[in-house]
């Protein structure tokens, strides 16, 4: 059985964007800002999914390759 991954980091959003690992932090930032979540905390995959408006089962599949 393989482990999913259930955070998302700046690397993967330079990934899936195809912007910059910079934009992938701002990009973050943002989304925890929007959610009220402490510096110290994560991004789940579900909530970067909702907040950019992806499937959550087609990014998921993204992040497993």
């Amino acid at each position: 059985m393989r482990t999913q991954r259930l955070c998302i980091f700046p690397k993967d959003v330079q990934c899936i964007t195809g912007r910059s690992e910079r934009y992938g932090r701002k990009l973050l930032a943002d989304i925890k800002c929007y959610l009220g979540k402490q510096p110290h905390q994560f991004i789940t995959v579900g909530e970067f999914a909702s907040y950019c408006g992806l499937d959550v089962e087609e990014l998921a599949a993204y992040l497993e390759d």
